[in-house]
């Protein structure tokens, strides 16, 4: 019997041993394969961003976070490959890819995306290969391509968005910084039956001064886009903008604030909608500081602008301005209404000045609600301006 029962312990003892080198096999394994994870994926997610052949996509460091079903990208950069772009059509500091927790509450499992820091350069030029604007590149099916899941939540934090000419006397930057935007319910998880389902809001600073914010209801489903989109700009600082309106309008600014509205609504690709800029104690020519031009004909370009804007602004408001309807097909060039805009001129000047706020009457789209406007501040610093 003892014999027996020295068989059995021994027996019992080699299957202890054998589920222990087992354990500590899992480990190992799990160990080296977690080491080698963050590799794996940086080659893949390189390979994703390489896809397109007019761009080519580098990144830093990847971590993985299997605690929360994560994982970031670091210093990630999109450059264009044709000509010579001094800057990146896309950089962001982080990318970060995550499960959203609080959809599984809906029984969903959807992801959320996290840009840090996120840049977007557009750049014109004369020549194509010299110019940036990102047509061609296959992005929205990249970032379907970097997680498993489908993205149902976007947010952009501290990004930025500049257009920018470098072939011009002066180089030109017109930004938006200070970006802060989300995109909520793109899947539909609640299953509103509403089609305008999926929600942007945004709000940055516009050449670090002026306030833009942007809201937009969407169809995500729809094969052609349905959406309602409003944005709004105030106060911004026209003098801001000479390096853009020299190179493109052959003048400058000497001082004024400007708004502007936007309001779209698109149907099945079908787009109508407006755009109103509005200019206030605008001043755009001055014999003191134009006669010193050494070419002849911007000193007289600069007077007829200066002389058409003085006659047909608003008097009570100072303020020139005027409402440019337009319309269009997704997959059409858009048109807009000559005769409507120079009537619109001529209403803003003699009849009635434009507000800056949305020309149906309300302040939001769909639910979402701009802040009444505050000039305040622009104007009393407008009224210092020599």
């Amino acid at each position: 019997m003892s014999g027996r029962k020295k068989a059995s312990r021994g027996s019992k003892g080699r299957k202890w041993r054998i589920l222990a080198f087992v354990l500590i096999g899992i480990t190992v394994l799990a160990i080296v394969a977690r080491a080698l994870l963050p590799w794996f994926v940086r080659d893949y997610v390189n390979r994703t961003l390489d896809r397109s052949p007019l761009y080519v996509g580098k990144i830093g460091q990847v971590q993985i976070h299997l605690w929360r079903g994560a994982y970031s990208i670091y210093d990630v950069k999109i450059s264009k490959t044709t000509g010579t772009v001094p800057v990146p059509l896309f950089a962001s500091r982080r990318l970060d890819f995550a499960i959203q927790w609080n959809a599984l509450w809906h029984r969903k499992v959807v992801g959320r995306l996290l840009m840090e820091e996120p840049e977007l350069n557009f750049v014109d030029a004369p020549a194509e290969d010299e110019a940036q604007t990102g047509a061609g590149g296959p992005w929205l099916q990249m970032i379907r391509d970097l997680f498993p899941f489908k993205i149902n939540r976007a947010l952009i934090h501290e990004g930025s968005v500049h257009f920018r000419v470098f072939q011009a006397q002066k180089p030109v930057d017109v930004y938006v910084s200070h970006v802060s935007a989300s995109i909520d319910d793109l899947t539909n998880i609640r299953r509103e039956t509403n089609p305008l389902v999926a929600t942007v809001q945004a709000a940055g600073l516009v050449m670090d001064q002026a306030k833009l914010d942007l809201k937009m209801t969407l169809d995500p489903f729809s094969y052609r886009p349905t959406f309602q989109l409003a944005v709004r700009l105030l106060g911004l600082d026209v003098t801001k903008l000479n390096d853009l309106a020299l190179s493109y309008g052959k003048f400058d600014f000497k001082r004024g604030w400007f708004d502007l509205v936007i309001q779209t609504d698109s149907k099945e690709g079908r787009i109508t909608g407006y755009v109103k800029p509005l200019f206030r104690n605008l001043k755009v020519f001055s014999l003191t500081q134009d006669v010193k031009e050494d070419n002849i004909f911007q000193f007289f370009w600069q007077a007829l602008v200066g002389a058409t804007t003085a006659i047909f602004k608003n008097q009570t408001r100072d303020q020139f301005g005027t409402l440019i309807p337009f319309t269009g097909d997704a997959s059409r060039a858009t048109t807009t209404d000559i005769l409507a805009t120079i009537g619109n001129v001529l209403r803003n000047a003699f009849v009635r000045a434009y507000l800056p706020r949305l020309e149906n009457g309300e302040e939001g789209v769909q639910g979402l609600q701009f802040a009444p406007p505050d000039f305040t501040e622009a104007i009393s610093t407008a009224n210092e301006s020599p």
